[in-house]
């Protein structure tokens, strides 16, 4: 079934195993009982919790998973909660390599059922960017969190910061590929 999920219980009621194991062509049906189908919209919102502190990060348009109306929202605990990733790269904005931590923004998509072509970046000073969706598939794109060890802060390109591995692949050293470097991200909007 498309846009659908099935969810099966691996463990059946003792009473339908009892009776399934004595009455003939039972089993298919204790089998069939024990599974419950999802449409995909859905499937998982109960693992997905509703943030417990300061909104840092707000993610809407075509998401499967949301914890506020339509959106999906992030506290700093929710985030920290993610795979954690890091890398080193120069930057065009800094000095030097730099180390970032944080998470990679293709396992933020997948949590959220990101499903699209352009993830539009927004950061605190309304600068807006289009990403395809496909640089994150392609590339370990970070969404720092750190540089150098330091809590990245709203006075410096924090709290969260698009970064690319540049220094990893030749292509990542077009300019085209510095635009989507957004800092102070606040917004993003799966199209």
């Amino acid at each position: 079934m498309p846009g659908t999920i099935l969810v099966v219980n691996t463990r059946p009621l003792a009473w339908m195993r009892t009776l399934s194991s004595s009455v003939p062509g039972l089993a298919l049906v204790a089998a069939m009982l024990s599974c419950v189908v999802l449409p995909a919209a859905h499937a998982g919102t109960d693992a997905f919790p509703s943030p417990e502190g300061d909104i840092v990060l707000t993610i809407t348009g075509h998401i499967t998973r949301a914890n506020d109306g339509d959106s999906a929202v992030f506290d700093e605990a929710m985030l920290a909660a993610l795979p954690s990733a890091s890398l080193e790269t120069t930057t065009v904005v800094t000095d030097g390599i730099k180390q970032f931590d944080g998470f990679l923004m293709r396992d933020l998509l997948t949590l959220v059922g990101a499903d699209g072509e352009t993830v539009s970046a927004t950061a605190l000073n309304d600068y807006i960017i289009d990403i395809p969706m496909e640089d994150f598939e392609r590339f370990d794109v970070l969404v720092a969190t750190h540089m150098d060890g330091q809590r990245l802060l709203p006075s410096d390109k924090g709290p969260l910061w698009i970064v690319y591995p540049r220094d990893d692949h030749a292509q990542l050293q077009d300019i085209r590929y510095d635009y989507r470097w957004v800092w102070q991200l606040v917004r993003l909007k799966v199209e």
